[in-house]
């Protein structure tokens, strides 16, 4: 592919990207009216009901006004990253996004590396010694850590390694780069457990696959090294599928992070959602469905992009068409 092609390609998935956040701007906005009871009582939430507090919401959300104008004055804010203030807090809504995503990003960011580490390594020396001890472990061991939920697994783990064996912190973020690090370990391990389960049967499966071709038993029978032939042919064929399904991946790992930061006690987007749940803060849910919503978009363009990077294939197909 072309450098002007690739260019155009991503114009394209911007585009389709910014109409995909408008129409999932608006089913999260119409949600509020969807809601039993007026739109006062669902922005006031468990707060006291008195005529000046319904007054000022009236006015602040326009709620005299029709349902697209509402809707078009809540959007425009949003596209300014100004989602109203917190009926809980009474804090800016982005205030307190942008003060808790670092944390969500860093775990989410963390428990991937941990995933892949842990996933596609596992994986691949499973294909090679198919049918043998290691491999029948590793995919018994991978069924059940994908059949085990987040909240079980955090709740183990935190158990096992931060209380019985305390070798984990139990809660918190620590204090700078190599000791929030540590207090992170144990929530990503967690959070990761699954995906890496995952990858493992993936990566195993892909691998055999690919093992299995021509051209890796005509590149062994030109007397390439085997680590060559792994390296240059088995391998980075192998990973395309996992490039292809990153983001999926990563987007499992942001909607994980809800019960894991919960379990761990993590300030992050995740634990902020579950309180404005239960506490039923709509400006605040609004917010971070919309934000958590953009993420997941973003993360599946730039592992849709990536893929068309290394894959050689595509880059052939699109030049010569």
């Amino acid at each position: 592919m072309t450098r002007s092609s690739l260019l155009i390609y991503i114009a394209r998935r911007l585009a389709a990207m910014v109409l995909l956040l408008i129409l999932l701007s608006f089913v999260i906005f119409s949600l509020t009216y969807l809601t039993p009871g007026s739109p006062v009582d669902v922005l006031l939430g468990p707060n006291t009901r008195t005529p000046e507090t319904v007054a000022a919401l009236t006015a602040k959300y326009h709620l005299n006004e029709p349902f697209f104008t509402q809707y078009w004055y809540w959007v425009k804010g949003a596209a300014q990253l100004d989602f109203g203030d917190s009926i809980q807090t009474t804090l800016p809504v982005t205030d307190q996004i942008t003060s808790r995503l670092p944390t969500s990003l860093y775990l989410g960011g963390y428990a991937y590396i941990v995933a892949l580490a842990l996933g596609i390594i596992p994986g691949v020396v499973a294909a090679m010694r198919r049918g043998g001890a290691l491999d029948r472990v590793t995919v018994a061991g991978s069924i059940v850590a994908l059949s085990t939920p987040a909240f079980v697994s955090g709740v183990f783990a935190l158990y096992l390694l931060a209380v019985v064996v305390p070798i984990f912190p139990v809660a918190g973020l620590g204090e700078g780069f190599v000791d929030g690090l540590w207090h992170l370990t144990l929530p990503a391990i967690a959070l990761a457990l699954s995906v890496m389960a995952f990858l493992v049967r993936h990566t195993r499966a892909a691998m055999i696959g690919v093992l299995d071709q021509d051209y890796v038993t005509f590149a062994r029978a030109r007397g390439m090294s085997a680590r060559r032939v792994m390296l240059k042919y088995a391998l980075r064929n192998a990973l395309m599928p996992i490039v292809t399904i990153s983001g999926t991946l990563l987007s499992s790992l942001i909607i994980g992070a809800v019960v894991v930061e919960q379990t761990f006690s993590l300030n992050g987007v995740g634990s902020l959602l579950v309180q404005s749940v239960m506490s039923k803060d709509v400006p605040m849910i609004q917010g971070l469905a919309l934000v958590i919503a953009a993420l997941i978009i973003v993360m599946n363009l730039l592992a849709d992009i990536a893929y068309i990077v290394i894959d050689p294939r595509i880059r052939l197909g699109r030049h010569e068409s």
